[in-house]
């Protein structure tokens, strides 16, 4: 199912709704990107910080964590 997509400024890209759908991609998270013969590979990789759910609930005191919006308050700039 090849497909035509842009890459941005930044050295972003988009990956297309039908291709998500293959490979049950419903929310977005980490991924693997590496090269095999002049072929760009990109692997989605489960979220490690989904797993650590609850480990520090001890520090939230009260505060309610919504994990399916905890991406929004991390920053990713310095990875």
């Amino acid at each position: 199912m090849p497909q035509t997509i842009a890459i941005t400024r930044q050295w972003q890209i988009h990956i297309p709704k039908s291709i998500r759908q293959v490979i049950d991609m419903k929310k977005p998270s980490m991924a693997e990107i590496k090269v095999e013969n002049d072929t760009i590979i990109i692997t989605p990789k489960k979220s490690g910080i989904l797993e650590l759910a609850g480990k520090y609930s001890k520090y939230a005191k009260g505060k309610n964590i919504d994990l399916d919006n905890i991406r929004d308050l991390i920053d990713y700039s310095d990875l």
